[in-house]
């Protein structure tokens, strides 16, 4: 079993209790060591409830990443968004395999910093762009390289939320209050949380490469500084068009990331509160819905697939799918399957362009 170390996801913390339970549920990894809060009480809390040593916590990553170094096999960096970079950089500088969670960094500088280092020493550097891991976006991937939907023609993919419909950040929401802090998220909210799952997925699924785009990114709820809402037209290197919106002031909604994938030889539709089915339209025919775990799955697609039809896979086990990739691969030097640290480069500056875009009315920013 591989052993790890975890930087963030201390008291209060939501990401880094799923990091660890999706790791869990493959049994690949155990927790040995952390660094999980600024405050090293924090870290002693957690570490105790996890069951940890303490000679094993610390009070700084820095301290971590020298001393578990040649002990611990890789580390997880689920801190606030402007505490990435130095984490990760800890890790690599001491020779230790990363994975990061989205946005990668801050900056496209620091990103180009980390790749370069990661390479440098030889070392994985992954970030969790978790939807990539549902065995149906695997599904809707094989089924594009094999050609059934023909030449793609316009993408239209959504992520909104609803739960910053709210000033929850004047509330003391530990969530909202870091996320709409410009110094900790990095000067973005929901296009660096949400925004980049969908900037990630596109390319994932279609093999389709962004050329441009034009970005208005909007502030709808009164008194809230950084972005709750935004619209992206997109273009690509084989022509095709496309159009995102993201938002975490969608009232009512929930988790709502839809893909739609048009192409001259059909369509494709899936959408995450759903994601068990892939609702497939050859041009001219009924609409067919494919069912996750059926004879209808393509090999790779089925490899994500743990359990039997009806029975729904969610979340945790997407998560849990990124990982395995990544484990396998500093075990075995198996072919990698997960979100790259180049991803998460190519992420910030998704990210940058938008805010070049939306600060310049809604300017078509070129990305090649």
């Amino acid at each position: 079993m591989l052993k790890y170390a975890m930087i963030g996801g201390g008291p209060g913390a939501f990401v880094g209790s799923v990091h660890r339970r999706a790791l869990a549920l493959n049994g690949e990894a155990q927790l040995v060591a952390g660094c999980f809060s600024r405050d090293l009480e924090k870290s002693h809390a957690i570490g105790a409830e996890l069951g940890l040593d303490e000679d094993r916590l610390y009070a700084t990553p820095e301290e971590m990443a020298r001393l578990e170094a040649g002990s611990i096999d890789f580390a997880v960096v689920v801190t606030s968004n402007e505490a990435h970079y130095p984490g990760v950089k800890t890790c690599l500088e001491n020779g230790i395999h990363v994975m990061c969670d989205k946005p990668f960094t801050v900056t496209s500088e620091q990103a180009e910093e980390l790749v370069k280092l990661a390479r440098e020493k030889e070392l994985i550097l992954a970030v969790t762009y978790t939807y990539a891991g549902y065995p149906m976006v695997r599904q809707a991937r094989e089924m594009i390289e094999r050609g059934d939907i023909g030449e793609i023609r316009f993408i239209n993919c959504e992520y909104p939320q609803g739960w910053l419909a709210e000033m929850l950040e004047t509330t003391g929401h530990i969530q909202a209050t870091w996320r709409a802090d410009p110094e900790r998220s990095g000067g973005v909210l929901s296009l660096g949380d949400v925004g980049t799952h969908v900037e990630y997925l596109v390319p994932f699924v279609t093999g389709l490469t962004m050329t441009r785009l034009a970005a208005r990114m909007d502030s709808l709820v009164e008194g809230r500084v950084l972005d709750d809402n935004g619209t992206i037209l997109t273009e690509y290197d084989t022509g095709a068009r496309g159009m995102y919106w993201y938002s975490q002031a969608a009232t009512g909604c929930v988790n709502g990331l839809k893909m739609r994938i048009f192409g001259d030889k059909g369509g494709l539709e899936w959408f995450q509160e759903d994601q068990d089915h892939l609702h497939y339209t050859p041009i001219g025919q009924p609409k067919q819905t494919i069912v996750r775990g059926t004879p209808e799955m393509l090999p790779g697609a089925m490899g994500y697939s743990h359990t039997p039809p009806g029975h729904p896979e969610g979340w945790l086990q997407a998560f849990a799918n990124i990982y395995n990739s990544f484990c396998a691969t500093i075990e075995h030097g198996d072919a990698v399957d997960f979100p790259t640290g180049e991803d998460g480069l190519r992420g910030v500056r998704f990210i940058e362009a938008c805010l070049e875009s939306s600060k310049n009315g809604t300017s078509w920013i070129d990305l090649t």
